[in-house]
């Protein structure tokens, strides 16, 4: 990517903003690095208006705003200059097709129920119909058949090996994340938050901010890549398992999921 072309007006350029701003706030860039997760090499091209280094306008664009919020200008203000200067704009991506997985679950697990309650009920028939038969006297008389209620407590050694799931297994099963597939849910449960997803090829998911109570569902076959700002605002669901809040208020995280347990590892 070709360095950018001068501002139009007397106005710094994105990166000389963002190091004088950087200065002025009295932070070194090694400081900034760890605060935003930019590595210093890349902080240092920002400020000299190379973004070549940045793998794309789209992280560049990620990029400024986490050192905007760091040093204490405006993001959003900054990112439009950077697509003035460079002649691109971000294009909405169309966000709908990747809620599909929002519609999963329940229903897969009810035949299991209702074949291990049938197996159960055949075997408690089959067992009373078998002590009966071969407890009974010859004479065969009637009051025989009242004796299932006498018996009935044989039929309990079927609860001792029941192969059911306990309810804790079940929301657990039910919740889960098809295991050839990652899974990623974001809740802004705590604030507004900017967040940015990437899938496996390296195509862009969605990016956008998220308002407080707004819910975005990504899904890949490989892996999904993150951006979120403020990452305290934002509670993670990856793969069905509740991950609690990103990072802390007002922490830029960068993160990354692949199938399976995200907390394997």
């Amino acid at each position: 990517m070709s360095i950018g072309n001068p501002p139009p007006d007397d106005r710094p350029s994105v990166g000389r903003a963002l190091a004088r701003a950087r200065l002025d706030a009295g932070l070194t860039v090694d400081e900034v690095s760890s605060t935003t997760r930019v590595r210093p090499p890349i902080v240092h091209a920002i400020e000299q208006d190379d973004f070549s280094r940045c793998g794309g306008d789209v992280y560049a664009r990620g990029h400024i705003r986490a050192l905007a919020r760091a040093v204490g200008l405006d993001p959003e203000a900054l990112v439009a200059q950077f697509s003035t200067e460079h002649g691109s704009t971000p294009s909405p991506t169309p966000v709908a097709p990747l809620y599909e997985a929002e519609r999963m679950r329940p229903e897969p697990r009810r035949p299991n129920w209702t074949a291990a309650m049938v197996a159960a009920i055949v075997a408690v028939v089959g067992f009373v119909g078998f002590t009966l038969f071969n407890g009974g006297d010859d004479s065969g008389k009637q009051p025989v058949a009242g004796k299932p209620s006498a018996q009935s407590p044989a039929a309990k050694p079927s609860a001792t090996h029941r192969t059911s799931p306990s309810p804790e297994a079940t929301d657990s099963a039910i919740a889960a994340a098809p295991g050839d597939k990652v899974t990623v849910k974001l809740t802004a449960d705590n604030g507004k938050s900017w967040i940015q997803a990437v899938g496996s090829n390296g195509k862009q998911l969605y990016q956008g901010s998220l308002e407080q109570g707004d819910a975005k569902t990504f899904t890949d076959k490989k892996k999904v890549n993150l951006i979120i700002g403020n990452a305290g605002a934002v509670d993670l669901f990856v793969n069905g398992k509740d991950l609690g809040p990103a990072g802390d208020p007002g922490q830029v995280q960068r993160l990354t999921f692949t199938p399976g347990d995200p907390e394997a590892g």
